[in-house]
């Protein structure tokens, strides 16, 4: 992965293949942002002016390359838009910095190193503008050939190499503690898009189980994987029924971090569909191509999970990977059966393309068992929230109001965009089942908060839980944007790992 220095030295003098400016729009035309004040200087001050000559405005994810000044000695000065120019100050948030950031490292691409001269007054800034740049730089070419060395791949270029944070105070504790934070999360975040991005005949539930086993003792985390034969003798019901369809048997994967100082405990649960035709209830033709995402609210858990204990944060985190192929064949579960769930509940199945909800039944009822003090769930649960929100931003249901806004304003700072839902209690009546305790499906309309509905029967009494409905985020079809690449994101990582950060610190409930 690419990687990050503090540096205190001159743009005119760092050997470098670019350096990075900051430029924003004005009401008049471009201005060069704070940060690029030595190589405005070198071009006489004229920086800007050159910059609307060649076209740029300073709009969000522009990018204008010119020449560097005589006596650079990166040939290049990139110049990459930061949107508007800031109404009150000239402060940039993170969120454009992280942006602008990851733009510019996309459109380095086969570079070996970039000076990245953008907008850092302070070490927050800082760690904004790496976790930006490692984002933005990421690349998925294991499958293509001489991906794996390390090289480009053939008819691709190699993520850019180094990024060296010119302004940056290497000696500064605040500085390396923000960097070395960017690095942790940015590592795992892009471990977790290369799950969702792996193909599904390479990853099943028992491959994905063995990456967590793996992971697990690189980073003292305890990791416990209950097999087919496991879940079967404790009659989890709805992640069995789910698998049953399929050769690769399911699994359910426990991680537990702990800090000999934590004061809470938090429970992460995440879907893992590692590959979704929709059962018997198959799938139309067009929506089965990018089902190997279904697995990346596990994805989600399992890298905010490891990032948590690489970070050291003082509280348990705990994640719950629910994994599963749900998949079409004469042992596959069947519209109409009922399912015996690991809680005892019994479950009406109307749809097994409404699987997702299956699995975390079982694990959240779990997850329940050890009395957290908040479950979080992840999943990439229904169309009808990617209908109601887009493919930006994840929904957000809670059985409490106050948490379900910490998860929001979480989300906001790290920059994932979510929305509260609710979970309107005149909906639950659609699911009564005359056969079953419950059905796994209900009214039409307000899919998505049927869908967290049905889930919130499985949380253990009194114990706070949120649902996040990653279907619109968790997987780019369109172009790259900003630090998202095309394909999978990684969303949700940050805002799980931010929770932490907060229970740890006292912040959160």
């Amino acid at each position: 992965m690419t990687a990050l220095t503090l540096s205190t030295a001159a743009a005119s003098g760092l050997r470098a293949d670019a350096i990075v400016v900051g430029v924003a729009k004005g009401p008049k035309g471009p201005v060069v942002a704070p940060g690029a004040e030595a190589v405005d200087t070198a071009y006489d001050g004229s920086l800007a002016g050159i910059l609307e000559t060649l076209g740029a405005t300073g709009a969000e994810g522009e990018v204008t390359k010119l020449p560097a000044p005589s006596g650079f000695k990166a040939p290049v000065v990139v110049a990459v838009g930061l949107g508007a120019v800031p109404e009150k100050d000239d402060t940039f948030g993170a969120e454009a910095l992280r942006r602008a950031a990851g733009v510019a490292a996309r459109a380095l691409a086969g570079a070996k190193k970039a000076a990245f001269a953008l907008p850092m007054a302070d070490a927050a800034d800082a760690g904004a503008v790496a976790e930006g740049a490692r984002l933005g730089a990421y690349a998925f070419d294991a499958y293509k050939e001489t991906g794996r060395s390390g090289e480009a791949a053939k008819n691709g270029k190699a993520p850019l190499g180094e990024v060296a944070l010119l302004g940056g105070k290497p000696r500064d504790a605040a500085y390396k503690a923000a960097v070395a934070r960017a690095t942790a999360v940015t590592e795992e975040l892009n471990r977790a898009r290369d799950l969702v991005n792996t193909p599904p005949n390479d990853l099943n539930p028992e491959s994905f189980a063995a990456v967590a086993t793996a992971a697990g003792k690189e980073h003292g985390i305890k990791v416990q994987v209950l097999d087919e034969k496991a879940l079967e003798k404790g009659g989890y019901g709805g992640i069995l029924g789910v698998g049953a369809g399929s050769a690769a048997a399911p699994r359910l994967v426990k991680l537990s971090y702990t800090s000999p100082k934590a004061k809470k405990h938090l429970a992460f649960v995440g879907k893992g569909i590692t590959y979704d035709s929709g059962g018997i209830s198959l799938k139309p033709a067009g929506h089965n191509e990018t089902m190997k995402c279904d697995m990346s609210g596990a994805a989600a858990v399992f890298a905010a999970v490891v990032a948590a204990a690489r970070l050291g944060l003082e509280v348990n985190v705990t994640g719950w990977l629910a994994l599963a192929e749900n998949m079409p064949s004469g042992s596959a579960t069947r519209p109409g059966d009922v399912l015996r769930m690991y809680s005892g509940k019994t479950v009406e199945v109307l749809n097994t393309d409404a699987e997702g909800r299956l699995v975390l039944g079982d694990a959240l009822w779990k997850a329940s068992e050890e009395k957290p003090d908040a479950i979080v769930d992840v999943a990439t649960l229904t169309g009808a929230m990617v209908l109601a929100l887009g493919h930006r931003t994840f929904g957000v249901m809670a059985n409490d109001d106050a948490f379900r806004t910490s998860i929001v304003e979480a989300a906001e700072e790290v920059g994932e965009d979510s929305w509260p839902m609710p979970l309107p209690e005149h909906l639950r009546k659609g699911m009564d089942s005359p056969t079953a305790d419950i059905a796994n499906m209900g009214e039409r309309m307000g899919g998505g908060l049927v869908a967290g509905l049905f889930l919130r029967e499985f949380v253990g009494e009194g114990i706070t839980w949120a649902h996040l409905d990653i279907a619109g985020p968790a997987f780019n079809e369109s172009g790259p944007f900003g630090y998202t690449p095309k394909g999978g994101t990684g969303s949700a990582v940050r805002t799980l790992v931010r929770l932490a950060e907060l229970t740890a610190a006292g912040d959160l409930g």
